[in-house]
């Protein structure tokens, strides 16, 4: 090979831990690193980010083929963001292929051109405005668009019509088909308000939060807001945001889940006079395309989005928000097992920008680190303006009765709210009518066809269905065994619950927010849209409704089947169903009316019930830091999990035999242990049948030693190539 001789090293994606070395393209000047280009990879065409150029391969240039077509006259990708993703497929040992192609938009991925082109906006005609005034009155959801758009002054976007039905497009397109409404080309950015909000006196912990985050240096620190549920932590977000918010800085915000974005957005419109780039899975390819664009040139300046927004580019990144810092919605739980918590972390490390964790309960691996002075930790003890904390009160189900999982002193409660025209949530975390369909004559119960698992009863759909895999059947007339015709629901879920109070309060407004209740585009903002405007008087939901909402008017949370997770297998469970509880109880008394939680439990005598009645997570996380350290689980240790499934039941576990008597022959250092592997709590889902193998290392650093050794060993072994397995660092689930 010629010494003047150029090798394009092209990360491409594929499951293979390595890039690929590819001549330049025959005419035309070398790609840059971090530009796409298209290459041959086996029979086929496919895009690629450049990650090196170097003049030497370990194949002969006659084996080598040649980069097709260099798709981007300059670096797609930033040199500090190509290298975060480096070092996030080197710490998640995940193949850098896969990883660089998970941060580009679909449709860059297909090799579309790096440009934002425009999406639809609306804006109101003359004849619209006179389509008003007409004496014959336009009702439904067409009325409501058109007096949403004549109130709002200036093209309207998504941001304002999806909340107003989830049939919003069909009606959009019908009014644009009468006349009445015009489609308005414009860019993808969310605009500020044209109404200018009050702002809320801050409080001494927030003035004091807010001075400590920008007093300092411009440079890294990690800071730990923990402030109790309603203590105006967005505030403080808003307000930092303000001081950092220079010239041509730019802020990210994280959020676990797209349903919290509305209600952000809506706040930050309302401050900023800027351009905010939305970024989730809800949006189409030329949506998301363009907010990511936007971003990477500046013109998004706040740039506001779910767990992949971490690795947006940003020109002039000066601050990164994690909202909600504790959810297991930031941790990705498949292919590219990443947490964007702790990713957003390491970007702010490498970028020299601050970075702010909020949460009312963080996750213990936060609080220990703010303990060890590995962060600051900021405290909003205390409730923004006269709100109060509710009281919690527990109800003993050993001494009550609880006909379609309802308690009397629930039921009694929500009456009162009812008469006092307020709102009252109750939460379960379960969809369906019931969890579980038995015949009472013989004890049959129905199972799922492919998983450990039993169907859940989806009584309005006349439904069984898998919650695992997705199994779906009608449900059966005659018990398959005994031909018995006693086949009962045994258990709540969310549509139980809801046909209760409907039986109960037949002349209240009940709204159910579960994942079968919002499956349509624009159907949770709908239902939170009432919830908001008072047109509901009870909600009924599952954890989609625990964080991040705002309900001036709910003074009532009831919490069902509390002992869930009580006694999980998983070491954090105990933490995760205090959070849980704890996210929904602080939905109660948001404003100055007092809140009231009633908690339904088996277990009234438990030290987390007792915790939770008194808002104490401080001690709650002490009792749960001390078992974590005397077990040697996280914070205290590092973790990783090598899964494994197969069709065939047996395969999965000899595999991590085999992975197991590897790691038995090499030398561990640092503390490092593999476990036996064990079938996963569920052995059979989907079909597959699943184990796992635990490692266990005293140091970090270690750990990942063992892993690159081990993992190229395991790769080599025949029984690699005959099961599914992948690996998971930091895993937060342990099944």
């Amino acid at each position: 090979m010629s010494s003047a001789q150029r090798i394009v090293q092209v990360a491409v994606p594929s499951p293979l831990p390595r890039t690929f070395d590819y001549l330049p393209p025959k005419s035309g000047a070398l790609p840059c690193l971090g530009a796409r280009v298209r290459v041959p990879f086996g029979r086929r065409s496919v895009v690629g980010i450049v990650t090196g150029i170097t003049g030497h391969s370990l194949l002969p240039a006659g084996r080598l083929k040649v980069v097709q077509d260099v798709l981007d006259p300059g670096p797609l990708l930033p040199s500090d963001l190509l290298n975060l993703l480096v070092w996030a497929s080197e710490y998640y040992h995940h193949p850098l292929g896969e990883v660089v192609s998970s941060a580009l938009p679909q449709a860059l991925r297909k090799g579309r051109p790096a440009v934002a082109g425009d999406v639809d906006g609306w804006t109101i005609t003359e004849s619209g405005r006179a389509r008003l005034g007409d004496a014959r009155p336009l009702r439904g959801v067409p009325a409501r668009i058109l007096h949403a758009l004549a109130g709002h002054g200036s093209v309207a976007d998504e941001t304002l019509l999806a909340p107003l039905s989830s049939r919003w497009r069909a009606a959009v397109r019908s009014l644009v088909a009468r006349g009445w409404v015009s489609a308005v080309p414009h860019d993808c950015l969310v605009r500020p308000a044209c109404q200018v909000v009050d702002v809320p006196v801050a409080s001494e912990a927030q003035t004091a939060a807010i001075a400590t985050i920008t007093g300092g240096t411009p440079d890294f620190h990690c800071y730990l807001l923990h402030g109790v549920t309603g203590s105006g932590k967005t505030e403080v977000y808003l307000r930092v945001i303000a001081r950092i918010l220079g010239s041509e800085a730019q802020v990210l915000v994280l959020v676990p889940e797209i349903g919290l974005t509305p209600q952000l957005v809506d706040s930050f419109r309302q401050r900023f006079a800027v351009g905010i780039a939305v970024i989730h899975s809800g949006l189409n390819d030329s949506e998301r395309l363009c907010a990511w664009l936007k971003a990477r040139d500046g013109s998004a300046r706040i740039v506001l989005g779910t767990r992949s927004a971490v690795f947006v580019p940003m020109k002039a990144l000066r601050l990164i928000i994690v909202d909600e810092e504790h959810d297991g919605s930031y941790k990705q739980q498949d292919g590219f097992r990443y947490s964007a918590r702790d990713v957003a972390i390491r970007r702010g490390q490498r970028e020299g920008v601050p970075v702010v964790l909020g949460s009312a309960t963080p996750s213990l691996e936060s609080l220990h680190n703010a303990r060890q002075a590995r962060y600051t930790l900021l405290p909003l003890p205390e409730r923004a303006g006269q709100a109060q904390l509710p009281t919690v009160r527990l109800l003993d189900l050993r001494r009550l009765a609880r006909p379609d999982g309802l308690a009397p002193p629930l039921i009694e409660a929500v009456h009162d709210r009812l008469v006092r025209k307020e709102q009252s949530l109750l939460f379960i975390n379960r969809r369906g009518f019931a969890p579980v369909l038995m015949c009472h004559d013989c004890g049959w119960f129905a199972p799922c066809p492919r998983c450990d698992a039993r169907l859940t009863l989806h009584k309005a759909a006349g439904r069984l269905r898998c919650h695992h895999c997705g199994s779906d059947t009608s449900v059966p007339v005659v018990c398959p065994v005994c031909q018995g015709s006693n086949l009962r629901g045994l258990g709540e879920g969310t549509e139980r619950v809801e046909a209760a109070l409907a039986q109960i309060f037949p002349g209240a407004s009940i709204e159910r927010i579960d994942r079968d209740s919002t499956r349509r585009k624009g159907a949770l903002e709908e239902k939170l849209g009432r919830v908001r405007t008072g047109a509901a008087d009870i909600l009924v939901g599952t954890q989609m409704l625990a964080k991040g909402h705002d309900f001036p008017n709910l003074t009532l949370v009831g919490v069902l089947n509390a002992d869930q997770g009580l006694y999980g297998y998983d070491f954090r469970s105990g933490e995760q169903l205090f959070q849980r509880i704890m996210q929904v109880a602080g939905r109660a008394g948001r404003a100055d009316k007092p809140g009231e939680v009633l908690i339904q439990t088996f277990h009234p005598e438990h030290p987390l019930f007792r915790a939770l009645c008194r808002h104490d997570y401080s001690s709650f996380a002490d009792y749960a830091l001390q078992e974590r350290q005397e077990t040697q689980f996280p914070p205290f240790c590092h973790l990783a999990l090598l899964r494994a499934e197969s069709p065939e039941r047996g395969s999965a576990l000899a595999f991590l035999a085999r992975a197991r008597s590897i790691a038995d022959g090499m030398e561990l250092a640092g503390g490092v242990t593999a476990m036996d592997p064990a079938p996963s709590p569920m052995e059979r889902r989907s079909g597959r049948y699943r184990a796992q193998l635990l490692i266990h290392a005293v140091q970090r650093p270690a750990l990942h030693r063992f892993l690159v050794q081990w993992l190229s060993l395991i790769a080599e072994t025949p029984l690699s190539r005959k099961v599914r397995w992948s690996l998971d660092i930091d895993p937060l689930d342990m099944h």
